[in-house]
């Protein structure tokens, strides 16, 4: 049986609401069922209307199956009330008339939907089958004001058709004080997106996925409607793992500036859930926020890196290697022109309010940062790929936003040719020593056409020689291909960002313009040689997805990341300095001779950190190397700079969230506390928000 609490909560479910806004009732009903601690995330779920979240969903999925068990209470506690309350008070507004055989004549199904002139002319009386029709359409109307009792019927029947009409023809006639709830448009929630208006007033909805089917009262009235299918493609990759610097001591990566794992991780913590694991990529959520490392003097030398060694404040027996590079910030008088592709998915999965309605409203941020000789175009694909806007300057502001205007979704995910018109383009209007660069804007995969990560990782590769970059812009959720997205953009010279609200849009396209459009150097590698001396053992705490060959650091055909202009990149190692007696690994038995000969160089250095770059418009790497020594040394957490600090806090709780080893024992509070302490100057609020987060992950996970 249902407990009290559940039959309680269902009584809120199914109780009339008072009058008002139709979609403001249905929200309300929708939120009785939900969760009170996440209303906020609910609000929050979509841009430009309402979308209540998966755990909304499965709650109302708990209940349904619940209620299969206690029909016969329901029936008697919820479903003929409801229909007696409306009877009641559609009786009480217009009483029925009456003939001279004191036979009911006219019902509120008999009308039809459109008001026709009233003539002298008699109405014919109505045969036997119109009659049962008549009857049927009763039904139907006092089942549609029971709403919220049960999963929806999967057809419409005429006697639902009839409802319709009913309910509409009470209206004209001042029955009813406003029309039934429109239907929720996805499962269990309110969309959000804005239909256009009916032509007529009789075609509204007369059902919901929340509706009771028409059928015998001795059976069940729940039938659970499968739940929508979540498409994310996330790549899956096991965390680093600790290395033993005497057999291992060197560690090489690719350096990373994309984004989308935060916004990821902030889009699920807001719906009430702890995100997925392979969803969390720690090094994105570090390099997330805005640092205030110190930079190079001149764009000569693109990037500035500052090491420092300083305590852990998880684990007694390690210290934290903390390595932070700083890009050359080019000045907006010295910022090259810009030829930008603006390749827009228009699909029929983007008609979603965190979608394609966001998307134009990103992009027309973007372009009201540009300068007027920048150069703008604008390529769509679904089913197959079109030019809206030949390459255009941005003075032509008007022409350019009224393209974004006009964009509408349909149609399949034709990726590959997209790609090659969106490339076309931007050889057209090719800017020597200036920003070319196709910017991908969709939801997931590329479903038509050449749609392996593979092929289009060496379609990628291939343009990205002429001197044309990607980025890639991710939207919404259930569809999206965060690997295919990563994929692209590592090959692509680009960058990859998830954008969730119209604030992170400001954030990746206004005020991080410059670095994610402007390049300062390519193919950013960074390789770090442990001295065995001084460390037994290391890890790199995240760039799972971004390692690379020993070998790789020298060879100047493999791909890596890039800086744009002013970007700042955060990479934490984990050592052990030798004999603190927090090793995990058992020394080896015949290794240690080739350490203590006393012929050991540089004895006294932690480690020796490499960076390889190459300049945008170059194809020959150079090196920047810079040796670890006890000068590194911070001698207590507390001591190391409020950023400093800050980008650590950051870093144990994404490992937090991938509930890592390393972590276990470090609950949220902790991270809460180094990061309120960290938080300084935060003039957009990012620092603010992730303390909201900890303690959002916190309440979900028991602050385990």
């Amino acid at each position: 049986m249902v407990d009290d609490n559940e039959l309680n909560r269902l009584r809120d479910i199914a109780a009339p609401a008072p009058a008002k806004d139709a979609k403001a009732r249905a929200f309300e009903a929708a939120l009785r069922a939900y969760d009170q601690e996440n209303i906020s995330a609910v609000t929050q779920g979509s841009v430009g209307g309402l979308r209540l979240t998966e755990r909304a969903q499965k709650l109302w999925s708990e209940i349904m199956q619940k209620k299969l068990i206690a029909t016969p209470v329901l029936a008697g506690l919820v479903a003929l009330p409801i229909a007696g309350y409306a009877t009641f008070h559609m009786l009480r507004e217009q009483p029925p008339k009456f003939g001279g055989d004191e036979k009911i004549t006219e019902t509120l199904a008999d009308k039809p939907a459109t008001v026709k002139p009233t003539t002298a002319e008699p109405k014919p009386a109505p045969t036997g089958l119109e009659t049962d029709k008549k009857a049927d359409a009763d039904v139907e109307s006092r089942d549609a004001t029971d709403a919220l009792v049960a999963p929806a019927s999967p057809q419409k029947s005429e006697s639902t058709v009839a409802s319709g009409a009913a309910q509409q023809n009470a209206l004209e006639r001042g029955v009813l004080a406003e029309p039934a709830p429109p239907a929720p448009t996805g499962e269990f929630a309110l969309d959000g997106a804005v239909s256009a208006p009916s032509t007529s007033r009789a075609r509204m909805p007369a059902e919901s996925k929340l509706m009771a089917p028409q059928q015998p009262s001795t059976l069940p009235a729940d039938q659970m409607q499968p739940q929508p299918e979540n498409r994310d493609r996330i790549e899956d990759f096991k965390t680093n793992p600790v290395h033993a610097a005497l057999e291992d001591p060197v560690s090489t990566f690719s350096i990373d500036v994309d984004t989308a794992s935060y916004s990821f991780v902030r889009s699920s913590l807001k719906q009430g859930t702890l995100p997925q694991v392979d969803t969390v990529r720690v090094e994105e959520m570090i390099n997330y926020f805005p640092y205030d490392w110190k930079g190079p003097e001149s764009a000569s030398t693109p990037f500035n890196s500052t090491v420092s060694v300083m305590p852990t404040p998880w684990n007694t027996h390690t210290r934290l290697m903390h390595v932070a590079i700083k890009g050359f910030d080019v000045k907006p008088t010295e910022q090259p022109k810009a030829n930008l592709v603006f390749l827009i998915d228009v699909s029929g999965s983007m008609d979603e309010p965190d979608k394609l309605p966001l998307l134009k409203s990103a992009f027309r941020l973007l372009v009201s940062k540009l300068k007027a000789d920048d150069t703008i175009s604008i390529v769509t694909y679904a089913g197959d790929a079109g030019t809206v806007l030949e390459p255009t300057k941005a003075s032509q502001k008007d022409k350019i936003l009224s393209a974004i205007d006009n964009l509408t979704p349909g149609g399949s995910t034709a990726g590959e040719a997209g790609i090659k018109e969106a490339y076309r383009l931007a050889q057209k209007s090719f800017v020597k020593d200036g920003v070319n660069r196709v910017m991908l804007a969709t939801d997931g995969d590329f479903n038509v056409g050449q749609s392996d990560d593979d092929d289009l990782k060496r379609l990628i590769e291939k343009e990205r020689k002429t001197g044309v970059f990607l980025s890639v812009f991710g939207f919404g959720r259930g569809n999206l291909n965060d690997q295919m997205m990563q994929t692209i953009a590592q090959n692509g010279n680009g960058t990859a960002a998830y954008i969730d609200t119209l604030a992170e849009a400001e954030k990746v396209l206004v005020e991080d313009a410059s670095s994610t459009l402007f390049t300062i150097a390519k193919d950013v590698k960074i390789q770090v040689e442990f001295n065995p001396n001084k460390v037994s053992e290391y890890r790199l705490i995240g760039y799972e997805t971004r390692a690379l060959n020993r070998e790789d650091f020298n060879n100047d055909r493999v791909d890596a990341g890039d800086v744009g202009s002013g970007h700042s990149v955060t990479a934490i190692y984990e050592i052990t300095p030798k004999g603190s007696g927090g090793e995990q690994i058992d020394a080896l038995r015949y290794g240690q001779a080739s350490v203590d000969n006393g012929g050991v160089a540089n004895a006294d250095e932690y480690a020796f950190v490499k960076i390889r770059y190459k300049l945008p418009n170059e194809d020959v790497s150079k090196l920047i190397a810079t040796p670890v020594t006890s000068a590194n040394e911070i001698s207590s957490f507390d001591q190391a700079s409020t950023d400093q600090r800050f980008s650590v806090a950051v870093a144990a709780f994404g490992q937090k969230l991938r509930d890592e080893d390393a972590t276990a024992k470090f609950g949220y509070d902790k991270i809460m506390e180094i990061a309120t302490a960290a938080r300084g100057a935060d003039p957009f609020g990012y620092r603010s928000e992730f303390l909201s987060l900890v303690r959002l992950a916190s309440a979900l996970g028991g602050n385990r």
